[in-house]
């Protein structure tokens, strides 16, 4: 009689990196999350006022790129932090269909009641490592950027994958053309 092993995670060699960083994300989303809500802050806010006390004055488009969402996304958001007094968005001087936006006083009181919540978290990553590993992390980083990048930089090609479990076999990675019809 055969015994089956039922090991509920996979060995830490077999897990695969995609889901891999995608549980650190997530891991690393869900506490900061927690962390900035206790001074009534979403993520998507704090990241949002984190940016604009570095770059004041910035559009939506421009804020929208830096905190990595669509600029409907960031509409969104900004159409809250404008109704909490969080920030105000004002006609730039010679532009006038342009709107900057400013943190205001509220604002940035709250970032920085959030970064007291927030920043250790990240402290605890880089007390977990070395300050080699904590280097050699960011390395390998870029570079999963920089090759998963080179896919997403050319329009019109995805790379699909078929799921070997599904068929018992070797599982296959072609590039397709991303259909222009929705």
């Amino acid at each position: 009689m055969e015994t089956v092993s039922s090991s509920s995670s996979p060995s830490p060699t077999d897990e695969s990196l995609g889901k891999l960083l995608k549980r650190s994300e997530q891991t690393l989303l869900r506490a900061k999350s927690a962390a900035v809500k206790r001074v009534g802050l979403t993520l998507p806010q704090y990241v949002a006022l984190a940016e604009l006390a570095e770059r004041p004055g910035i559009t939506g488009a421009e804020l929208a790129r830096a905190c990595l969402v669509s600029p409907q996304a960031m509409m969104v958001v900004l159409k809250a932090m404008e109704e909490q007094g969080l920030i105000e968005r004002t006609q730039h001087p010679r532009h006038q269909t342009v709107l900057e936006i400013h943190p205001t006083s509220v604002g940035r009181e709250a970032l920085n009641s959030a970064r007291k919540h927030a920043e250790p978290i990240e402290q605890r990553i880089t007390k977990a490592l070395s300050k080699d590993e904590v280097e050699m992390l960011r390395t390998l980083l870029r570079r999963c950027i920089e090759a998963v990048g080179d896919t997403a930089s050319r329009p019109g090609v995805v790379e699909t994958c078929d799921n070997p479990a599904s068929r018992g076999q070797e599982g296959t990675v072609s590039r397709a053309p991303l259909a222009r019809g929705r």
